[in-house]
């Protein structure tokens, strides 16, 4: 085992080790870019072929993320993409970065990783590193991965080493981003955790160590638990608000004002990423596992769900306001991503929006300056298909209704006001009452 920790050891300190990155998407390209900068070989692998072409050809598919930086790295001979997980014996470290979602019944889809670590298993080979980065349960690395990798025939520790980090992507912020965003790292055993820090201290400019593959995954949850709790504490204090005539953002921006003891989080009209939504649901799972209640993880949950129920409800008593039903109206849905000035569509509260009002028969459309046309989703595999209408004063002024979902930069909303009969205004983009908005 020795001798295994210091030639990789070697190999990291010395740039020469090969990175694997498997899943391409808004977690892996970044990270797969980001050890290529450092002067690391890295070969990512992915199942989209229009991904493999895009990284061949240079360009990037995720727009926030800076072509500029891909096409150096794939001209520089330094990042190469396949479909072929072959090759998986390759790399001297695998990362893995696939989706983690929740299933119909809001348990956790290990689906992706499980498949993943049955893809690494035949081809592992002495020495390797592999780390999980999804966000998962904890225990998911030290029982799930290791029990599949271990089917190899090498064992954790001696043949092969384990680690959990996770990811902590955030897209769109403009003052954080992979490689400086600290890296929580922590492994199966000391060895494993000993190099999976060494390899990202290679590339992100600070590394958190903890004990255990099980406290980091505890650590990533706990990050986003705590901000879908006060989400949901946000909201439902929106509702209870509205219910007393008084304007939640003017409240807030109040709050705001106390300089100690007081975090801003902002209502919406549900929660969106591909964290918050699905965080608490894996915790409170795992924990039933120990006979432990989460009452209050579960209650966060439960408010964040119902959230677009609400919009919709608010929506439709504006209708009946103006002597119109949702059946049949035209409705004006601005905004598809999970939040603003963003690609990423992933859990958007959007598509449980357009989800429940043609339900109840309305004539749906939708405007994102961002996403022009509106992609197959797990969550929502029977939406019809989309396209981002354009943004004018006659279309304005045709819809029935407008619904903010995304409060995106890009969007005139003054042109808004002044053309659409009626907004419904989830995301606070109007502060002074005007006749024909309606806050939800």
């Amino acid at each position: 085992m020795k001798e295994l920790a210091t030639s990789l050891r070697e190999k990291i300190v010395h740039h020469e080790a090969a990175i694997g990155v498997i899943g391409l998407g808004y977690v892996g390209l970044p990270l797969a870019i980001a050890f290529a900068e450092r002067g690391f070989d890295v070969l990512g692998f992915d199942i989209d072929q229009a991904k493999i072409g895009a990284i061949g050809r240079g360009e990037s598919y995720i727009k926030h993320l800076d072509g500029g930086r891909l096409a150096a790295a794939v001209q520089a001979g330094r990042l190469h993409a396949t479909a072929d997980f072959h090759r998986l014996d390759e790399p001297d470290a695998i990362l893995i970065c696939v989706p983690t979602p929740l299933t119909p019944q809001r348990e956790p889809d290990m689906s992706y990783v499980e498949k993943t670590a049955r893809q690494i298993a035949p081809r592992l080979r002495r020495g390797q590193l592999v780390v999980l980065e999804s966000t998962t349960y904890p225990g998911t690395t030290d029982e799930l991965i290791r029990g599949i990798l271990e089917e190899s025939g090498l064992e954790c520790g001696t043949g092969f080493f384990l680690a959990f980090s996770p990811e902590r992507e955030d897209p769109g912020n403009p003052d954080f981003g992979t490689t400086t965003i600290p890296k929580v790292v922590g492994g199966v055993d000391p060895a494993s955790g000993d190099l999976a820090e060494l390899l990202y201290s290679q590339a992100i400019a600070r590394t958190v160590r903890v004990s255990s593959a099980r406290t980091a995954e505890a650590t990533k949850l706990m990050e986003n638990i705590f901000r879908a709790v006060n989400i949901a504490l946000v909201n439902e204090l929106k509702v209870v608000y509205d219910a007393m005539g008084i304007d939640v953002w003017e409240v807030l921006d109040a709050a705001e004002s106390k300089p100690f003891g007081f975090m801003r989080f902002n209502p919406g009209p549900g929660w969106g990423g591909h964290c918050i939504p699905l965080d608490p649901f894996y915790l409170a799972w795992k924990a039933r596992e120990y006979g432990q209640p989460t009452k209050f993880i579960e209650l966060a949950g439960e408010i964040n769900v119902e959230m677009p129920h609400y919009v919709v409800e608010k929506l439709q008593m504006a209708l009946n306001d103006r002597g119109k039903a949702i059946n049949g109206s035209k409705i004006l849905v601005l905004g598809l991503a999970y939040k603003k000035d963003i690609d990423d569509p992933r859990e958007s509260p959007s598509f449980e929006l357009i989800h429940r009002l043609l339900q109840r028969g309305a004539e749906v459309s939708y405007h994102d300056p961002h996403i022009p046309r509106a992609p197959r989703m797990r969550s929502w595999p029977d939406l019809p298909p989309m396209e981002s209408v354009a943004l004018t004063e006659d279309g304005l002024a045709a819809c029935d209704a407008v619904l903010i979902a995304t409060d995106h930069s890009a969007v005139d909303y003054d042109r808004v006001a002044r053309s659409a009969p009626l907004i419904v205004d989830t995301r606070g983009v109007y502060r002074d009452p005007r006749p024909n908005v309606v806050r939800a």
